[in-house]
């Protein structure tokens, strides 16, 4: 009522949200619960059997309206109930997939989807969430929005929220949000920060003589190896998980599985008839192939042999790199930054491992909260579904 919702506008409202729980859709969909197979408007004291759909879409409006002050208000209260960990914030990114094309909303972009939909226009959701797991702020960005380029939009929005105005959290985001620029933003900013890092190659904790047990059981070890930069204060936290390697290793080994199998069909038909055998084209096949095959393409020397008369190949020869090797023995190893000077190693492998609760975040916005796909064609429409799912 403070927000001026009549009281055919909340039990709209408490239906569209409740129905989004229950029985996730589009609000098309949830028209149809709300009129035909559920009780709820018994236990309101409201007929949905005369509110349109019109009204869904209008109420949608009014919520994505008073975004902050609900945002605000939520996170205050779950402060007040449960008395949450706010000295912690996480930040991450995904996106989601329209059906259509959506030519009416500047946000729809083609993009790089979490769901592998290339052929589909995306939006992007950005997320603060506190180290509880509970929504401080969201915002809706571009479906082709770089990621690192909206960190500062979102800390500056968390930050003119209560009760985070006076307190800083220490931020923790991945490794796509923390390019340098953003790092060295969070410091100007005094912000405390936990990333991973963008390094290329770093060092495995295994290899040093002093290395720490952060996690020891029967299903996940875990070793970490702290280095302190003398001249900035940062702190490299380098991990080698055997759970994260054992993936990984399992990842590379399909791909070259893939790569040998390819190359080996390709080997093969030079010897068929109507198959492929002129020289050129062979190499073009490969180049095609290490494209595709780009994780591990360049563990291999490969070599066509060609018979220069007739400029056919004749055969393909393939070898493992001797450095492929390297590779393999860094499967599970990463780099942990940070400029918080007194946390311990297990401290600061705990707090990153945070993280997850994002992904469990958005796993169950997609899923089980039906925030995907997305039917919409406006931009507000398109928000106010997100804000209602979240």
């Amino acid at each position: 009522m403070a927000l001026g919702f009549n009281k055919v506008d909340t039990a709209t409202a408490l239906g569209t949200i409740i129905g989004r729980m229950v029985s996730p859709g589009s609000e098309l969909q949830t028209h149809d619960w709300l009129q035909n197979r559920t009780g709820l408007g018994e236990l309101l004291g409201h007929d949905y059997g005369n509110t349109s759909l019109t009204r869904l879409y209008t109420v949608s409006d009014k919520l994505l309206k008073h975004q902050a002050t609900l945002e605000y208000f939520l996170a205050d209260r779950e402060q007040t109930l449960f008395n949450l960990n706010r000295k912690i914030v996480l930040y991450d990114l995904t996106n989601t997939y329209f059906e259509g094309q959506c030519a009416r909303n500047p946000k729809a972009k083609f993009g790089r989807s979490k769901e592998k939909r290339t052929d589909c226009p995306l939006v992007t959701l950005g997320l603060v969430l506190d180290g509880d797991g509970f929504p401080l702020s969201s915002q809706v960005f571009p479906g082709n929005a770089s990621e690192p380029a909206t960190l500062k939009l979102m800390l500056d929005e968390l930050r003119d929220k209560d009760p985070f105005h006076q307190i800083k959290p220490v931020v923790i985001m991945d490794a796509g949000i923390a390019s340098a620029d953003n790092i060295a933003w969070l410091i100007e900013q005094d912000y405390h920060y936990l990333v991973v890092s963008r390094e290329q190659h770093v060092k495995n904790p295994r290899d040093q003589k002093t290395p720490v047990a952060v996690r020891d059981t029967r299903d996940s070890n875990v070793v970490v190896y702290r280095e302190v930069d003398q001249e900035t204060g940062e702190t490299r936290l380098y991990c080698h998980s055997e759970q994260k390697a054992k993936k990984e290793q399992g990842i590379r080994n399909r791909f070259h599985a893939r790569l040998e199998e390819a190359l080996e069909k390709l080997h093969t038909g030079l010897s068929k008839k109507g198959t492929l055998k002129k020289y050129d084209k062979i190499l073009e096949r490969i180049g095609r192939l290490r494209e595709k095959h780009s994780r591990v393409a360049a563990d291999y020397t490969i070599n066509v042999i060609a018979d220069d008369k007739k400029n056919k190949a004749i055969g393909i020869e393939w070898q493992h790199k001797p450095e492929s090797d390297q590779k393999d023995k860094h499967c599970g190893v990463y780099c942990l930054r940070t400029n918080i000077p007194d946390w311990s190693e297990e401290q600061l492998w705990l707090t990153y491992t945070m993280l997850t609760e994002i992904e469990a975040t958005f796993r169950s916005l997609k899923t089980e909260l039906g925030l995907r796909p997305v039917y919409h064609k406006k931009e507000e429409r398109v928000t106010g579904h997100l804000f209602i799912t979240l």
